[in-house]
Formats: C-alpha cells, structure tokens, sequence
C-alpha cells in the first residue's frame, strides 16, 4: 500500500509540491469512543509552508500565499486510522490550493429591469392603499 509521503500533491500547471515538505502533528482526536480512541493518536493535523515549499512557480507560489497566507493548515479526525486522515488532509490541501488557484470572473453588477421595478411600486401602493382603509375616519363622524 503506498503511504502518503510517497505522493506528489498536484494543483495545477507550475505547482508539483512534493508530500515530504508537508509538516505533520498527530494527537488523539476528541469525543467519545472508549479504551481505543484514548490511546490511538488518529487525529492529523498538516501544515504546509507556501513560501519555501518546492515545486512551486514563483507567480504561482505569490497567488497563493495572497490568497492562503503563508501557511495552510488543515486538521482531519474524522477517521478511525491515522493512515486514512493523513490521505485525507493530503486530499484538503490539494483542493483548498486548487481552488485558490481558480481564476474568478469579475462580478457585473446589475439592476432590476423596468417590469420588477413597476411590479414593486405596484405593490407598494396596494399596500399602502389597504392600510390606509384600515384606519378611522375623523372627518366621517
């Protein structure tokens, strides 16, 4: 079975982060599970250093740390197996990169068109109408 230091991260073009520049930290993870969950140290939790880790082009490497800081960190303890969360917060550090790496389109504002805006003002004054019935008259007495 291939272990995760053995896998290269890949996000992208101009970023093939080896698996050995990321850093590890393990501890029990939380919650109830008994004998087992209190001596298993299961929980993971990754770190990676944009700014010196290899395998990244520079304006590649400037995006992301603009976009992540400076270190990424992700914390898995969902499951049972130290192996199986150590996969798992490789997996998270590929995507969270991947999306940052994503070009978002610039938003163009809209407005209402000329039927929403009449349709509004419509009933606007219905309303208006309406609460106005309810009241008493003071001049009708």
């Amino acid at each position: 079975m291939p272990r995760a230091d053995d896998r290269d991260l890949s996000v992208g073009p101009g970023c093939r982060v080896p698996a050995t520049e990321v850093t590890w930290r393990f501890g029990p993870s939380g919650g109830p599970g008994g004998q087992h969950a209190n001596r298993v140290n299961s929980r993971v939790e990754a770190g990676l250093d944009l700014e010196s880790a290899r395998g990244i082009d520079d304006e590649v490497r400037a995006l992301l740390v603009d976009r992540l800081g400076s270190t990424l960190r992700v914390v898995v303890d969902a499951g049972r197996s130290q192996a199986r969360n150590r996969d798992r917060a490789l997996d998270l550090l590929e995507q969270r990169m991947q999306e940052a790496l994503q070009v978002r389109r610039p938003r163009r504002p809209t407005r209402p068109g000329r039927g929403a805006v009449e349709r509004r003002l419509s009933a606007k004054r219905r309303k208006a109408q309406r609460k106005s019935e309810r009241g008493r008259r003071w001049d009708d007495d």
